[in-house]
């Protein structure tokens, strides 16, 4: 609970629940698969406590983390033998499922399906996602949030920024954005390119940099809110925060920043066939 006082005390808006690996997938290697559904709850409590009780001024917000789990639906887990998948698509859409229950349960105000590193495992949240709707007679919002694992500017299963979101448009998210693997430095060009084509909010929260020799990040708040201004400034984001390194200090430097800026301006959507492979196809008349 004190973490999450601590960001919302310097003016976060949003906190994520501490639920990023709570699926039944992820936690069975700790043989803890069967508290997947009341890890998800409690992190979910937890989390709307805290957002409760900072809601005095404004409004403070709980998104349930889902992260990508452990294994992937289109990555081979054996270099010689590229066919091999360790899960499925229907195995993925029931752990999700049930994370997806749980953080419900517990009061979250949207689901943040993030650090999307294989889009099959986002399709497979979103459609967990909108079969619970279903099941229980109402929505939240959805937020996803991609990660472009290095300079190539591919996801790790090889989709690039704009074939991503071809991929996941159908499901109308609330916003889309950049997470995680890379420092703010890097990341702006996809941030750019998504801001450009989505019609959506977009969000964007990197790593204060790239890990070090000793495994911490080097940015520090007042470098890293340098880039987060300027990418505010120019239009390019609805949403801001950190991922792997940002404390504190980082959340309420950039607050104090941004604060003024306006908003990005969410484009009218144009009418066209878009595909998607490793590679966005657009025909448009």
């Amino acid at each position: 609970r004190k973490m999450h006082d601590d960001y919302l005390a310097v003016g976060a808006d949003i906190i994520e629940t501490n639920t990023f690996s709570a699926t039944t997938i992820a936690q069975a290697d700790y043989e803890m698969e069967s508290l997947a559904y009341e890890l998800n709850v409690e992190g979910a409590r937890i989390a709307r406590a805290a957002a409760d009780a900072w809601s005095t001024e404004k409004p403070r917000w709980v998104a349930g983390a889902i992260g990508p789990t452990n294994r992937t639906a289109s990555i081979s887990p054996d270099v010689n033998d590229p066919g091999s998948r360790n899960v499925d698509f229907d195995t993925l859409v029931v752990a999700y499922g049930e994370a997806c229950r749980g953080l419900i349960d517990g009061g979250v105000d949207l689901l943040l399906i993030e650090t999307i590193f294989d889009t099959l495992n986002a399709k497979a949240a979103i459609y967990a996602a909108q079969k619970l709707f279903d099941e229980i007679g109402f929505e939240i919002p959805l937020a996803l949030s991609v990660t472009i694992t290095d300079q190539s500017g591919r996801t790790l299963s090889g989709q690039t920024a704009e074939a991503f979101w071809t991929s996941v448009q159908h499901a109308k998210p609330l916003c889309v954005g950049v997470n995680c693997a890379l420092g703010p430095d890097l990341m702006r060009p996809y941030v750019a390119e998504l801001s450009r084509i989505a019609d959506c909010f977009i969000s964007a929260y990197p790593n204060a940099g790239l890990p070090n020799a000793f495994g911490g990040y080097d940015e520090t708040p007042e470098s890293m809110t340098v880039h987060l201004k300027e990418w505010a400034q120019s239009g390019l984001v609805n949403l801001l925060g950190g991922c792997c390194g940002a404390t504190p200090a980082h959340i309420g430097a950039f607050v104090d920043a941004v604060k003024t800026i306006k908003p990005r301006q969410v484009p009218e959507p144009s009418p066209a066939l878009r595909l998607s492979g490793l590679e966005p196809f657009t025909l448009a008349s």
